[in-house]
């Protein structure tokens, strides 16, 4: 719930709107038996995975974007019910979270401070933790292999699809997923 009103405050926010929260919005998806997944929930993800590109993207210190692409893979992923048509998605953001996190730490710049990351106001995204920043002199490197990640996910959804409706929200998602590449590159 906060996800979604974080996802539509940021892109609000993007969009030049200003945004005022004067009330908790409450919003139910629920993904019907028998068929696969629910249009309102999968306009929540790409919505969700998009603003992640933003928010990560919008950290002026790209040795920090890595960290930051972790964490909000990983909310997202928190933020997909178990037991529901989407759970293999929620598995390969969470896998992918943790390969990026393991990155992270294995090349992390010590002697740079941990940050926490939000959007102006506090009404947007906001990183879980704080995030590190990569090695200034592995930067590209950890970049590359960030890329090969994403793309390792990317791979996994589009060959786990399957055929109809389910094969095109999936290919939807690996698109977002792998339009976030784009971050680590600038």
């Amino acid at each position: 719930m906060k996800r979604t009103v974080a996802a539509v405050s940021a892109a609000l926010l993007l969009s030049g709107a200003q945004v005022v929260q004067a009330q908790q919005l409450v919003y139910t998806v629920v993904v019907p038996a028998g068929q696969f997944g629910s249009a309102n929930f999968m306009k929540e993800l790409l919505t969700s995975l998009s603003s992640v590109q933003a928010f990560c993207g919008g950290i002026s210190d790209r040795s920090y974007r890595v960290d930051c692409l972790a964490d909000q893979l990983q909310a997202v992923s928190a933020g997909i019910p178990e037991g529901t048509d989407y759970e293999e998605v929620r598995s390969v953001l969470r896998d992918t979270s943790t390969k990026l996190e393991r990155l992270v730490r294995d090349n992390q710049a010590n002697a740079t401070p941990r940050i926490s990351v939000s959007t102006a106001g506090g009404s947007g995204l906001a990183t879980s933790r704080p995030i590190s920043a990569i090695q200034s002199a592995k930067l590209d490197q950890v970049s590359a292999e960030a890329e090969a990640i994403l793309e390792e996910a990317r791979t996994i959804l589009l060959r786990s699809a399957g055929t109809g409706q389910r094969q095109s929200q999936y290919v939807r998602i690996a698109q977002a997923i792998d339009s976030s590449k784009v971050l680590l590159r600038s």
